[in-house]
C-alpha cells in the first residue's frame, strides 16, 4: 500500500467509528444452515448508510441480499450477540423482526440510516449473495471498501470501489430503480438495549413456520 492508500485507511479508521472489528461468536455449519431465512419478496439488494444527524458524514455502510436466503452483510459491524447468527460479516437469518431491530439498533439520536433498495435479477442476487458469504470477516473501517468492492464486480451496477458510505450511497442511487428512505429514532445513543429486546425464540419459531410452507 502506499503512502495515499496508508493516509485513505488511517483517515477511515477515524471517522468511521461505527465501522470497527468486534469479538466474533463462533456459529458451526449447522447452526447457520439452521438459521436461514427466505423472504417471499423479489430478489434485491439493499443498501444500508448510517449517517450523522449532525453533520451528515457516513460512519457505516451495510448490504441485504435477498436470494435464495435473506443476510445482511455488515463488514466490521457491532450488530451482534447471543441471539443473532452471525459468520465472518455475514447477518443470517434476516427476519422481518431481525431486520427491524438491525435498523433500530442503527438509528438513534445522533445517527439515521439511510435505506436504498434496488429489485434485480435472481442470478444477479445470488451471485452477490456467494460473494459476500465469501468475503471472511473484514478489517477496521472497510464497511464501504467490502461492499462497494463486491458490487463493482457487477458492470450493470455501475459501481466503482470507495472508502467512504456517502459516495457509495450516491453512486447505489444512480442506478434506476432504486428506492430511498430514511430512518430517525430518537433513542440514547448506547444502543445496546435494542440488541435486548431481540427474541430469539420467537426468531426461531419464524424461522421453523417458514421452513414448513
Amino acid at each position: 500500500m502506499g503512502i495515499r492508500g496508508i493516509l485513505v485507511a488511517l483517515f477511515c479508521a477515524v471517522t468511521l467509528a461505527g465501522c470497527t472489528v468486534k469479538p466474533e461468536i463462533p456459529r458451526s455449519p449447522e447452526t447457520i444452515q439452521q438459521a436461514q431465512y427466505r423472504h417471499d419478496g423479489p430478489p434485491a439488494l439493499t443498501l444500508f448508510t448510517m449517517k450523522s444527524n449532525t453533520t451528515g458524514a457516513g460512519a457505516h455502510t451495510a448490504l441485504m441480499v435477498n436470494g435464495s436466503q435473506r443476510v445482511i452483510f455488515d463488514p466490521a459491524g457491532s450488530f451482534r450477540n447471543e441471539a443473532i447468527i452471525r459468520s465472518g460479516d455475514v447477518v443470517y437469518g434476516v427476519t422481518p423482526q431481525l431486520l427491524d431491530v438491525y435498523t433500530r439498533f442503527h438509528a438513534r439520536e445522533t445517527y439515521h440510516v439511510q435505506v436504498q433498495w434496488l429489485e434485480v435479477s435472481a442470478e444477479l442476487a445470488e451471485a452477490i449473495l456467494r460473494d459476500v458469504r465469501a468475503a471472511g470477516r473484514q478489517p477496521d473501517a472497510r464497511c464501504a471498501a467490502s461492499v462497494s468492492e463486491i458490487l463493482s464486480r457487477y458492470e450493470q451496477l455501475g459501481i466503482q470501489s470507495t472508502w467512504y458510505p456517502n459516495k457509495l450511497a450516491r453512486d447505489f442511487g444512480e442506478i434506476g430503480g432504486v428506492t430511498t428512505r430514511e430512518l430517525y429514532e430518537y433513542d440514547s445513543d448506547d444502543n445496546r438495549s435494542v440488541l435486548e429486546t431481540f427474541d430469539p425464540d420467537r426468531a426461531a419459531a419464524q424461522r421453523v413456520a417458514r421452513s414448513a410452507e
